[in-house]
């Protein structure tokens, strides 16, 4: 969608209530004006390709945040795919080992689908990282669920706290992986008119 020129009255509203997102986008010398997190159904549909069903979530996230004709919402949605199997959140330090074992010493990707929203406009991009993580044996695992890192998070884990140990290599972004690609945010919130980067005056 066309670019929108930069309007300095536009407030950001953070379309999620993730610390990480919060963190990240301060990198972009940006606050949020408001933190809105969307309740939202994010159960797979049968036959849903990962990349498919993490650009759906993105989207009905920026569609179900309410905001003023002076905002902007920022959201955002990370998966954690196996081939065509979507590793989403677990439910619990079972399940999370269930999702360490089968990635133990293989190649997944990691999945990032940012949705901005201004009015009724839409601007939507995604980015695929290619993660590998070694093989981890049960004390690895053991050690890792006791630190309860896993929570809340995609596929069980998080590449920027304990589990840092267990990924020797990364194809993509590091960021996109934490959950929010900071280029592709910069790009999405300038087209949307947000100003990024700004020196104050």
């Amino acid at each position: 969608m066309t670019a929108l020129p930069p309007d300095p009255n536009l407030k950001l509203i953070l379309g999620s209530g993730s610390p990480r997102r919060r963190e990240l986008i301060g990198q972009l010398g940006l606050v949020a004006h408001d933190v809105r997190a969307p309740d939202i159904d994010e159960d797979v549909r049968a036959g849903e390709k990962p990349r498919d069903y993490v650009n759906r979530i993105a989207l009905e996230k920026a569609r179900t945040v309410s905001i003023a004709d002076d905002e902007v919402v920022l959201c955002a949605d990370t998966t954690v795919a196996l081939g065509r199997r979507i590793m989403g959140k677990p439910e619990d330090a079972s399940q999370a080992g269930q999702f360490l074992r089968a990635m133990s010493g293989r190649r997944h990707q990691v999945i990032t689908a940012l949705a901005v929203r201004r009015e009724e406009r839409m601007w939507q991009r995604d980015v695929v990282s290619q993660v590998k993580m070694k093989a981890l044996s049960d004390r690895e695992i053991g050690w890792y669920l006791a630190t309860g890192d896993w929570q809340g998070k995609a596929g069980g884990y998080g590449i920027q706290g304990p589990a840092s140990a267990f990924i020797p290599w990364i194809g993509g972004s590091f960021h996109a992986v934490m959950g929010l690609p900071l280029p592709e945010t910069a790009a999405l919130l300038t087209a949307a008119g947000l100003p990024v980067m700004e020196i104050a005056p």
